[in-house]
C-alpha cells in the first residue's frame, strides 16, 4: 500500500528535474551531470535527442548469475560496471544513464526525461504490457515473475519501503506509487520485446531506478567503491510523484 508524506521533495517536471540534478553536481565539484566522460566516447544532449547511448557498464554479463543476488547492492555490484569509478562522480557517471536508448524510440521516452518516462510506463505501458504477456506469453510471464521475485531490486524500495521485492509470486503489485508499475513495466516490455538476458533487463532497470531514486542508488555504487557516501546528505531523493 502506497505510504504517505515520505520524500517531500518530489519533482514534477522535466525543468525542476534539470534544476534538482544541478544541485547533485555543486556536490561534486560542479560537474554536470548530464555531461558524460569524453574518455567514455558519449556524445550528449540535454533534449533528449541522443540517438547513441553511452557504454556505462560491461556489455558482457554471461557470468552473472542472477540467482546468487539478495539485494539491490548486489545487484549494482553485479551489473554495473563501477571498476573505474574512484569517487563520487565517477560512480555518477557510472550508473546514469544519458539519451535515448533504441527501444526508447519505439516508446518514446528518454532517459533525459526521466519523469515523462515514469508517467508513461506507470500509466499507459504496465495495465497493457502485463496483461497482454499474463494472458498471452505464459512463458516470458514466468520469466518475468521468476526474476521480480528475487530480491534484486526491481521495485520501488526507496519510496514505500516494499524492499527489493515489490510484487507476490502472482504477479501483483505490493505497492501503489507510480515507480512501482514503471520498472515493472519496463522489465516486462524489455523480456517480451528484446533478447536481452535477465542480468541485461536488470541492468537495465537499474538504470531508470538510478534516474527516479538518484540519491539512493547512487550512494549504494559509492559504498561498493569505498567513497564518502555522506556528500549526498543533500542530494535529491526521489524524481517523479509518488
Amino acid at each position: 500500500m502506497k505510504k504517505q508524506n515520505q520524500n517531500d521533495d518530489t519533482f514534477s517536471g522535466p525543468m525542476v528535474w534539470v534544476i534538482a540534478i544541478a544541485a547533485v553536481l555543486i556536490l561534486f565539484n560542479q560537474i554536470q551531470l548530464f555531461q558524460l566522460s569524453s574518455s567514455l566516447g558519449a556524445p550528449t544532449t540535454l533534449g533528449g535527442t541522443t540517438s547513441r547511448v553511452a557504454v556505462l557498464s560491461n556489455p558482457d554479463l554471461s557470468s552473472v548469475d542472477i540467482n546468487s543476488i539478495k539485494s539491490s547492492a548486489q545487484s549494482v555490484a553485479a551489473v554495473i560496471d563501477l571498476s573505474e569509478a574512484k569517487d563520487a562522480q565517477g560512480v555518477i557517471d557510472a550508473m546514469i544513464p544519458q539519451g535515448t536508448p533504441d527501444y526508447g524510440k519505439d516508446l518514446g521516452i528518454s532517459y533525459d526525461d526521466p519523469v515523462t518516462a515514469l508517467q508513461f510506463l506507470a500509466y499507459k505501458l504496465y495495465p497493457a504490457i502485463k496483461q497482454d504477456v499474463q494472458q498471452n506469453n505464459p512463458d516470458v510471464w514466468q520469466r518475468y515473475i521468476n526474476l521480480a521475485t528475487k530480491p534484486v531490486g526491481i521495485s520501488c524500495e526507496y519510496c514505500c519501503g516494499v524492499g527489493p521485492v515489490s510484487i507476490t509470486n502472482q504477479g501483483q503489485l505490493t505497492c501503489g506509487c507510480s515507480h512501482a508499475p514503471a520498472i515493472h513495466a519496463i522489465t516486462l516490455y524489455l523480456m517480451k520485446n528484446t533478447d536481452m538476458t535477465d542480468a541485461e533487463v536488470l541492468r537495465e532497470a537499474l538504470r531508470w531506478k538510478t534516474l527516479w531514486f538518484p540519491k539512493n542508488m547512487v550512494e549504494i555504487g559509492v559504498k561498493l567503491v569505498g567513497g564518502d557516501a555522506s556528500v549526498l546528505a543533500d542530494a535529491p531523493a526521489m524524481v517523479g510523484g509518488c
